[in-house]
Formats: C-alpha cells, sequence, structure tokens
C-alpha cells in the first residue's frame, strides 16, 4: 500500500506511523528522517537544506520533494511506503501526484487522523522533558512523575519545552490550518481521504486506523 499520514501537531503520528508501516510491512518515509540522513550523508539536497535550516530559512518545496522523490524510488519502497511529514502543502501533493503518476503508481489512501485542538493543546502543553536525558518524558495528566517537577527514573528537574508552550502549540496548529490542512480537500476530491478519531489508546487508535485502511483499499 501507499499511504500518506496527516494530521495536526499532538495527533501521535510518529507513533501511528511506525505501527501501520510495521503492520504493513512497508517502509516508514518521515521528513525529519529524510532531512538528518541526506544532512548526515553530505549528499547535494542535504547541502541545500542545510544551507535554509542553518540560516534560519525554511527549506523550499523541490528540495524537499526531492528528498522524497529520492527516497521513494529506493528497493525497499518498492511496493509500498507510508509518508509521514510530506506532502506538508498543496504544491508537495500536486509534486507527488506527478512523480507518481510518471512512475505509473497511485496512492491507496491518505489517512487522516482526527483530534480536537483543545485537546492537541492538552497533549503538547502538557508534556515535561528531563533536562538530564530528553528521554525521559511525562504528561501532567497522562504520565504525570510521582514528585511533581522530578524525574522518576534519575531525579533530575522536569521543564517545559518553549515549542510545547500553549502559545507556540496554537501558533503550530495555525500553521497546519493554513498550509497543510487543505491537501486533506485535495485527496478528498480523489476519494482516497479516510479520517479516524486519534483519541484513545495508542493500540487502539492503530487498530482503527488498520480497520480504515482495509476498508479503503478494498473499495
Amino acid at each position: 500500500m501507499r499511504i500518506v499520514l496527516v494530521g495536526p501537531p499532538g495527533a501521535g503520528k510518529g507513533t501511528q506511523a511506525a505501527f501501520l508501516a510495521r503492520n504493513l510491512s512497508i517502509p516508514h518515509i518521515s521528513t525529519g528522517d529524510l532531512f538528518r540522513a541526506n544532512i548526515s550523508q553530505g549528499t547535494e539536497l542535504g547541502k541545500q537544506a542545510k544551507a535554509y535550516m542553518d540560516a534560519g530559512n525554511l527549506v523550499p518545496d523541490e528540495v524537499t520533494i526531492g528528498m522524497a522523490k529520492d527516497r521513494m524510488e529506493q528497493a525497499d519502497a518498492a511496493n509500498g511506503f507510508l509518508l509521514d511529514g510530506f506532502p506538508r502543502n498543496v504544491a508537495q501533493a500536486e509534486a507527488l501526484d506527478r512523480m507518481l503518476e510518471a512512475a505509473d503508481m497511485k496512492l491507496d489512501a491518505v489517512l487522516d487522523l482526527e483530534v480536537p485542538e483543545d485537546e492537541v493543546v492538552k497533549r503538547i502543553a502538557g508534556r515535561r522533558i528531563c533536562r538530564n536525558d530528553s528521554a525521559h518524558v511525562f504528561h501532567v495528566t497522562y504520565t504525570p512523575p510521582k514528585q511533581e517537577g522530578v524525574c522518576d527514573v534519575c531525579g533530575g528537574e522536569l521543564y517545559q519545552r518553549a515549542d510545547d508552550s500553549e502559545e507556540t502549540v496554537r501558533t503550530r496548529l495555525e500553521v497546519y490550518h493554513t498550509q497543510t490542512e487543505p491537501i486533506i480537500d485535495h485527496y478528498r476530491a480523489q476519494g482516497l481521504v479516510v479520517t479516524i478519531s486519534a483519541l484513545g489508546k495508542v493500540n487502539d487508535v492503530t487498530d482503527r486506523a488498520m480497520a480504515a485502511l482495509r476498508g479503503e483499499h478494498a473499495a
């Protein structure tokens, strides 16, 4: 299957992408991984992306599209892939359409993870990270530490990242609504969108997504 995964920040896309890709035996292709791999390998596209990022500028669509194209042409993606973070806007979606058409391929589904905005804010703004080890993550509501402000694992101080403040989260949501959400209408016109609720336990959301994808695939 060839799937695009979309949803607002805080919808759990990265977590669900990993589970779904494993269940479907297809590679999980995320924008973040593409940038890291190209930059670390010193590819021409990686050098271009790094120059923009180092200058504090957004990486142009053509660079991101080039990275995605190179990755989708690798052998492990021959029988399908799950795209996470790409396409990010309508221009990228149209470029993906052209790429797939040129390769005589098509998408099977666009999986839209739906989460109420207030829940997104609650999920992200409630995160607390350990200063000693960023892998130690807690949540003031869902996974609170035994002692407020103190990491259960190492006793380090827990803090809220600037990116996780409510104001920043709402700004990120606005960017999502204006730039990324329009791709849902783009794909809905092609009959590809499958919308599921991303509320509840991780496994329940995965089961819901797999059931929806089976239904879409059958259609």
